[in-house]
């Protein structure tokens, strides 16, 4: 009998894509092979609930793939699965939906269904317990889960329903992985979680004890903090980072609002002057830093003068990029009973607005390392006859591909913007 092929499907956070590669190597491990869409007996779908536009993203992908390929298993886990199973469960073709607190529980539920054509009883309502997760399928970077769940609950935001309470995987556990990670030939590691600076909750340990113990691990020579809290990115983080050689000069950092009012409607845990003195303090010691953030438009009672207020912070605080979302209603956020909803349209012009920002924002972040030196770590996907890879500080650097390169760390000399947003490199050593 030939081995049972399974697609995977991924839709949402790097800490989910983390997770869809954990449980690709379970599959794995069994026997079953990985396979496209097309050609699958089972597929496992790995959903998102952020936003509206996430859940029906969701839903139509679930459709299309039970429409397309009638006879194969489908298996459904993520956030959406956690918060709408009655909904997923209603859509032709879906066998099994597990929320988050069963994910660990998929491979045995598909492969009972799969081999013995039965399933086995869980219990899914619960969201606890914690689901080793760290992604190896890449060539050069790997997703790292050290921390899911939140217990922030910002009024605009259903993940600690969908996650539950923050909690973490053992520093020593941690370590381990990236070991792990590193034997298999992956350079690079992305900390991810849902809240991952608030690491420690399960443990009692420190995130600053996670990136000490993380900086020791040989083989992984970059680190980069996937995302992190300003009032939780403190004085000893950042200069624990300045100092590590492997430690990166890049952080993503969700603001949300440059207004103080809106922040405080969000039930946001600092202000825009918080926000701007932990900007300042890690250019203090790293000026070249990389700052990703993250900005909600049209939140409920946002007026024009608000959205203005946030426009303006923004510009002066320069960071490197923006990530803008339109405010989503979700049915169990605080938020989506608030008066004052935005018009759609209105929204969808400030996100434009916003977004042109992040474009002028992140060419000129580029262009002033034009004429500098940078360590690049080469990644092996070819286009037009060209390799690309990514400074320490987030910079995208091209230039001729070369295989012996691939994974490899080089000096490069920083040339011109190039179409596609990258910056030409010639590489020196």
């Amino acid at each position: 009998m030939s081995a049972l092929k399974v697609s995977f499907h991924t839709l949402g956070c790097k800490l989910n894509f983390a997770e869809t590669a954990t449980l690709a190597r379970q599959f794995k491990a069994a026997g079953y092979e990985k396979a496209a869409a097309g050609e699958a007996d089972i597929h496992v779908i790995n959903t998102c609930t952020v936003t509206e536009h996430a859940d029906k993203k969701c839903r139509n992908l679930i459709r299309k793939l039970a429409r397309t390929n009638p006879g194969a298993i489908i298996a459904v886990t993520g956030c959406y699965a956690q918060l709408k199973p009655d909904t997923i469960m209603e859509i032709e073709g879906v066998d099994i939906v597990l929320g988050n607190s069963a994910k660990g529980l998929l491979f045995t539920q598909v492969d009972e269904l799969a081999r013995k054509g039965r399933l086995n009883p869980c219990e899914t309502n619960a969201v606890a317990g914690f689901f080793s997760a760290f992604s190896t399928e890449g060539r050069t970077r790997s997703f790292l889960k050290v921390q899911d769940g939140c217990d922030y609950k910002c009024a605009y935001c259903t993940i600690p329903y969908a996650r539950g309470g923050s909690r973490n995987v053992p520093i020593a556990e941690a370590a381990e992985q990236a070991r792990e990670i590193a034997a298999s030939g992956q350079k690079e590691i992305v900390i991810t979680g849902i809240n991952t600076g608030d690491f420690g909750h399960t443990t009692g340990e420190r995130f600053i004890d996670l990136l000490r113990g993380l900086d020791t691990v040989d083989g992984i020579e970059r680190y980069r903090i996937s995302s992190i809290e300003p009032n939780l990115l403190t004085d000893e983080v950042i200069a624990f980072t300045a100092a590590s050689a492997k430690f990166q000069p890049h952080f993503h950092i969700p603001l949300q609002s440059g207004c103080d009012r809106i922040l405080g409607l969000m039930r946001r845990r600092y202000t825009t002057d918080v926000f701007a003195g932990r900007m300042e303090a890690v250019r203090r010691l790293m000026p070249d830093t990389f700052f990703g953030i993250d900005v909600i438009v049209g939140f409920p009672g946002e007026t024009d003068d608000d959205f203005q207020t946030t426009y303006d912070f923004i510009e002066s605080v320069s960071p490197a990029y923006l990530h803008v979302f339109p405010y989503s209603d979700r049915p169990l956020a605080p938020a989506s009973k608030f008066v004052g909803k935005i018009d759609p349209h209105v929204a969808a012009e400030r996100v434009k607005r916003l977004s042109a920002l992040s474009d002028r924002l992140h060419r000129g972040f580029s262009e002033r390392h034009i004429g500098s030196e940078a360590y690049v770590l080469w990644e092996s996907t070819m286009k037009n006859g060209r390799m690309s890879g990514f400074t320490g500080n987030y910079i995208r650097v091209s230039a001729p591909y070369d295989r012996k390169y691939v994974n490899e760390i080089t000096k490069v000399r920083l040339g011109p913007l190039q179409a596609d947003g990258s910056l030409a490199g010639e590489i020196t050593n």
